[in-house]
This record gives structure tokens, sequence and C-alpha cells, in this order.
């Protein structure tokens, strides 16, 4: 067996026989003092903030998840089968469907304080408000929560406590923090597997469901609920759909009535005036007209249309639409039956067609300004729209002293000179020229 041999070390004599060197230091890859190892130095530091900040920003967001519908543990311990979270209005909607017996227990919550009202509706005859058969709760005077029964027969209905069209019992209801939850065991029609629903939270007056807001997510809370599959789907499509086609109504609307329409009277009115611009005048003013009539068409049919979708019934605005087409309907069939310059009846005519052409405008204007007010757009529409209207005005203003001011010159000029028949079409040009 070989032997080992281990060499002698030279030793220092300052030093002990025996040294023991301390675990090396990991290199620093980055000189002391740069940018970068202070930047590693504060993240060092750092640290502990960046903890808290992640634990404050869980628990700020854990309360958000739990407001999702499949979540929601409701705290007398009820169960549902189904749920589904609400497009609009911070509200949810929880059921069981016994397809066999057609009862459904369901809970609907949505977001409201003592001082609003929340409301829960199945619609057996469509997709808006009046029909609608609805659950109903707010705090009333006695600081008890009121839960009721109401059936929509009519627009500004203050929702009084009557029967529905189908069975409801167990009705109940609590207000925990800022959410307000009715519960109901319904008794539906044989079969039914699809219902209409309407949802709704307003203010309370004196005590009182009041009027809710006649915008935005109050008049997107409605849609079809399949019962068994759990799916639900807003009235006439997505939110945004419906939004847009309320968009294009506004528009061409603004464009027709709104604009057009004052337009081609500016035409008529001011540009007869001037003998070089007959009869151009005449065939500007009928495109102009014709082209708004065939755009304003266009626009109250989708009102129409609309209006037929929605769970609000805006009366005033509909009702000046349907009296905008029919004047404006009236007004094409009197051109046809326009008598000649030189009739007994012309003058008559004259006086018609002025005061309905008149009267359309200024319902045009007056209805579009109700328009914005219940799509509430972005303010500079309004403001879009006030210009043009301003524009249209201060034109009318101008026009209206430059061409009584060509009229006053040119009787004058005709009344110095020498008497000279003209025949019927007058001696001033202006108005005989009128149609």
């Amino acid at each position: 067996m070989r032997s080992l041999r281990i060499a002698a070390l030279p030793v220092n004599n300052r030093s002990s026989p025996l040294q023991i060197s301390p675990t090396p230091r990991p290199p620093r890859f980055f000189p002391r003092g740069t940018p970068a190892s202070t930047a590693m130095d504060g993240a060092r530091a750092g640290s502990p903030r960046l903890a808290l900040l992640s634990l404050a920003l869980f628990l700020f967001l854990a309360p958000c998840r739990a407001q999702t519908c499949s979540s929601y543990v409701f705290s007398d311990g009820r169960a549902y089968s189904s749920c589904v979270d609400l497009p609009v209005l911070n509200s949810y909607l929880h059921w069981t469907y016994d397809q066999a017996s057609s009862v459904a227990h369901i809970a609907f919550r949505a977001g409201a304080t003592e001082s609003d009202w929340v409301s829960w509706a199945i619609n057996p005859s469509g997709l808006r408000m009046v029909g609608s058969q609805a659950l109903v709760a707010y705090q009333n005077s006695s600081t008890s929560l009121r839960v009721y029964t109401s059936s929509v027969d009519s627009e500004g209905t203050t929702l009084p406590e009557g029967n529905l069209s189908f069975g409801v019992s167990n009705i109940s209801g609590k207000l925990e923090g800022s959410e307000m939850t009715i519960f109901a065991t319904l008794q539906l029609s044989s079969g039914t597997t699809t219902v209409n629903q309407v949802w709704q939270v307003g203010p309370l007056q004196s005590g009182s469901p009041g009027s809710h807001a006649l915008s935005g997510a109050n008049v997107q809370s409605v849609g079809t609920l399949d019962l068994l599959s759990g799916t639900t789907v807003a009235s006439g499509g997505s939110a945004s759909s419906r939004q847009r086609r309320r968009n294009v109504h506004g528009v061409l609307n603004a464009v027709s009535w709104g604009t057009l329409m004052p337009m081609g009277a500016l035409i008529a009115r001011y540009l007869k005036v001037f003998q070089s611009a007959d009869p151009a005048w005449f065939y500007l003013h009928i495109s102009c007209q014709a082209s708004a009539y065939a755009v304003g068409v266009a626009g109250w049919a989708t009102g129409l249309k609309l209006g037929s979708d929605s769970s609000v019934d805006h009366k005033v605005h509909g009702n000046i639409g349907i009296a905008l087409f029919v004047l404006g309907t009236l007004q094409g069939f009197a051109l046809l039956l326009r008598p000649k310059k030189d009739h007994k009846y012309r003058p008559y005519w004259n006086m018609y067609h002025l005061a309905v052409g008149y009267t359309v405008i200024a319902l045009s204007i007056i209805n579009v300004f109700k328009g914005l007010d219940i799509l509430d757009p972005e303010q500079k529409w309004r403001t879009a729209y006030i210009a043009i209207v301003a524009t249209l005005g201060a034109s009318a203003a101008v026009l209206e002293a430059a061409t009584w001011y060509i009229v006053i010159k040119r009787k004058k000029t005709a009344s110095s000179a020498p008497k000279i028949s003209h025949g019927m079409n007058g001696d001033d040009g202006y108005s005989n020229g009128r149609v």
C-alpha cells in the first residue's frame, strides 16, 4: 500500500499556524455607486412596500370578484341552480326552475340605497315596460322593506300594488349595505322556457316610487331570459348595437328635419329676390326639401322601430315625429296641387304652404333637442347642433335685411321711373315672385 506524502506548507511566523479564510463574497456585477447598483439597492429596500401594495390590491379586488353572481353566497343559506350578471344597472338574477311544474324560485339583486326602489318584471306581451308584471321593493318610512307586486298598465305609473297575470308566493326582500334583493316564487304558464324580462332602479319621491331616468342604462334594462340554458339576450341584440341604432336615428333626423329643411326654406325665401337666380332658386328649393324628406322618412322609420323595442315610451318626442311626417307628406302632395301664379286660389295656397313649412321647421328643431335629451350624447354633439341652428338663424337675419334693402331700393327706382305697364308680373319682381 502506497503511503501518502503531505508536503509542508510555508508558515508565516507572524500568523497562526492554522488560518481559516472567510466565505468569499459573491462578485458585484455593478460597481458601488453606479445607477444600476443604486437601483438594485432601492429594489431591496422597496420589497416590503411592494408586498404591502400587492396585498392592498388583492384586498381591493377581492370584493369586486365577489360581486359576480356565480361567487355570491346568500347570508341565509339560499342556493339557486342558475344565475346571470345582467348587463346594466349593477343587477343580478338567481333562479331555480322546475320545468315539469313551471315553478321558478328567483332572487333579484340590484345596487340600491334607502332612497331607491328596485323592480324586476316579466312582460308576457313584449320587450317593453308597459304590460310588465313586476316585483317591486323599497324602504318605506317605517324603516321596513316593502315588497309587493304591481302590474304596469301605462306610462308614468307610480307602481301601485296589484295582482299579476301569474301566481306569486313567498315574496320577500332585504336591504344589505348598498344592495337590495327581492325573493319570490313564480307559477308560470305551462311549457314556459323563455321570458321577456325588465328590471329597473329609480329614486323614491315622497316615499313612493318616482320616475326613473329616461336615458342611458335605464332604457337598456330589458331582454329575454332562457330559464333552461341560463342565457340572457338584451333587447334587439347587444347594448352597443341598440345604441348604434339610436345614434343613426339621431343623425338622420338632425341632418334632414333639423338642418336641410330650414336650409330649403332659406333658399325659397331669399334667393327668389335676386332676378338672376330665377328659376334656379325653385329647383334648389325642391331638391333640398325632397332630400330632407327622404332622409327624414328613413330617420322616422328607425324611430318607430326603436320605440317598439324600447321599454320606455317617449310620447312627446314620438308624437312630434309623427306630426312632422304627416306635415311633410302633405307638403309634397300640395306641391302637385299648386295653382298657377294668376289663379285666384294661389294666395291661399301660398299662405298654407308658408304656414305648414314654418311649422315643420319649428317642430323639427324642437324635436332634435328632445332627441338629444333622450340620447344624452357627449356635450360636443349638442354644441354642434346649437352652432348649426345659430348659423342658420344668423344667415336668415342677414339675408332678411339684405333682401328688404334690395326690395325697397327696387321700389324707389320703380316709383321714380316713367309709368310703364309691366303686365301681370307686377313692378317689383318680389311679391309676385313668391311661391
